[in-house]
C-alpha cells in the first residue's frame, strides 16, 4: 500500500469552500456526463456518526467504460461503472469504504476486474497555509507517509486538461477581489485554508503493485490539482450562495445528471461492483486472451514532456476526479 498526504492551499476561507466544493462536484459531474458517462448519483442522504455528529452520505456510480485504457476495456463488460462511497462530516470527509476502528467493513474495492485494488482518502480543511502537522496522527498508518504540498497557480497539470480561464495566475474574481495568483501566494494571502488528504492506494498483485499505485498516485494529484484550480475559478458562480440553495442545486443537477446518463446508456442494469446482475442479459463477452504478464503500457510511468507555451481551450477531466479532489 501507498500512502501519500497531499497539502492544497485555496484563497478561501473553509466555510466559502464547504459551498465551493458541493457546487464544483455537481457542475463537474453534469459536464462529464453528456455522452452518458460520467457520476451518477445513487444516494445522497443525511447521515449520523456517533463520533463526528451529522453528515451527508453519498453514494455514486462513476461510469467509465469509454475512458478505459484498451487493456482495461478488454477484460471487463461493456457497460461498466465503480462504485464510491463518501461520508462528509464537513470539516472531516471519508471516501472509501470505513476502515477498521472507523466503522464496519475494510477499504473498498472500487472496480471487479481488479479485485485488490482499493482507493482509501480522508480529508480535513484547516483555515491555515498548511503548517498543522501529524493532523492524522500517522499511528493509525504504518511507517512514515510523504507530505506532498499542490499550489493550485503554479504546479503543472497535464497539457490536455488546461484552460486559460481556468488558471489562477489570470483569474481575478469580480464579487471577492481574489487573484490573480502570484509567487508565494500562499506566505501572503488571506484568508488562506488548506485541504488536507490522506490518500491510501493498495493493488496487490505481485510484480504491478508498486507501478500500479505510483501511477494512481500520478492522477490523483492530477485531479485534485485541477478540481481546486476549477473551485477558484468558478468562485464568481457559486460565491454568496448558501447552503440551503447549493443543495438545491446539487439536486437539481443530480437530475439532471442520472436523467443524461439514462436516456444516453443502454438500459442493462449492473450490480455495484459493475458486473451484469443475474436478471438481465449480459452485455458482449470480453475477449478471452488473457493479459500479458508484463505492465500494460498504459501503466509505464508518465514521460516527463516540457509545457507548452499554447494549450488547448477545451477541458475533458477523467470521471475518477469527484472522487479524490473534490472532497
Amino acid at each position: 500500500m501507498l500512502v501519500k498526504e497531499y497539502r492544497i492551499c485555496m484563497p478561501l476561507t473553509t466555510e466559502e469552500y464547504r459551498v465551493g466544493q458541493l457546487y464544483t462536484i455537481s457542475k463537474h459531474s453534469h459536464q462529464e456526463s453528456e455522452k452518458g458517462e460520467g457520476v451518477e448519483v445513487v444516494k445522497n442522504e443525511p447521515h449520523e456518526d456517533p463520533v463526528h455528529g451529522p453528515g451527508q452520505f453519498t453514494e455514486k456510480r462513476v461510469h467509465l467504460s469509454s475512458k478505459l485504457p484498451s487493456w482495461a476495456r478488454a477484460v471487463t463488460p461493456r457497460i461498466f461503472y465503480i462504485t464510491e462511497k463518501a461520508w462528509n462530516y464537513y470539516p472531516y470527509t471519508i471516501t472509501g469504504e470505513p476502515r477498521a476502528g472507523r466503522g464496519t467493513g475494510t477499504p473498498g474495492h472500487p472496480c471487479s476486474f481488479l479485485p485488490k485494488f482499493s482507493i482509501y482518502i480522508e480529508t480535513k480543511y484547516e483555515d491555515n497555509c498548511g503548517d498543522s502537522e501529524n493532523i492524522f496522527h500517522s499511528d493509525k498508518i504504518l511507517g512514515d507517509h510523504e507530505v506532498s504540498f499542490l499550489d493550485i497557480a503554479f504546479d503543472e497539470i497535464p497539457e490536455r486538461y488546461y484552460r486559460s480561464l481556468e488558471d489562477p495566475r489570470f483569474f481575478s474574481s469580480a464579487k471577492t477581489g481574489r487573484g490573480p495568483l502570484r509567487e508565494g501566494w500562499r506566505q501572503h494571502t488571506k484568508p488562506i485554508m488548506c485541504s488536507y488528504k490522506l490518500v491510501s492506494v493498495k493493488f496487490e498483485v505481485w510484480g504491478l503493485q508498486t507501478r500500479v499505485e505510483q501511477f494512481v498516485h500520478k492522477v490523483i494529484r492530477d485531479i485534485l490539482l485541477i478540481g481546486h484550480r476549477q473551485a477558484f475559478a468558478w468562485v464568481d458562480e457559486w460565491c454568496g450562495m448558501t447552503m440551503e440553495e447549493v443543495r438545491r442545486y446539487e439536486q437539481e443537477t443530480q437530475e439532471a445528471t442520472n436523467e443524461l446518463i439514462g436516456l444516453v446508456a443502454p438500459a442493462i442494469s449492473v450490480s455495484e461492483v459493475g458486473q451484469p446482475t443475474a436478471t438481465h442479459s449480459a452485455p458482449a463477452s470480453a475477449p478471452s486472451t488473457p493479459l500479458s504478464d508484463e505492465a500494460p503500457e498504459f501503466l509505464a510511468p508518465p514521460k516527463t514532456r516540457p509545457r507548452k507555451k499554447s494549450a488547448p481551450e477545451t477541458l475533458t477531466l477523467p470521471a475518477l476526479r469527484e472522487r479524490a479532489g473534490a472532497e
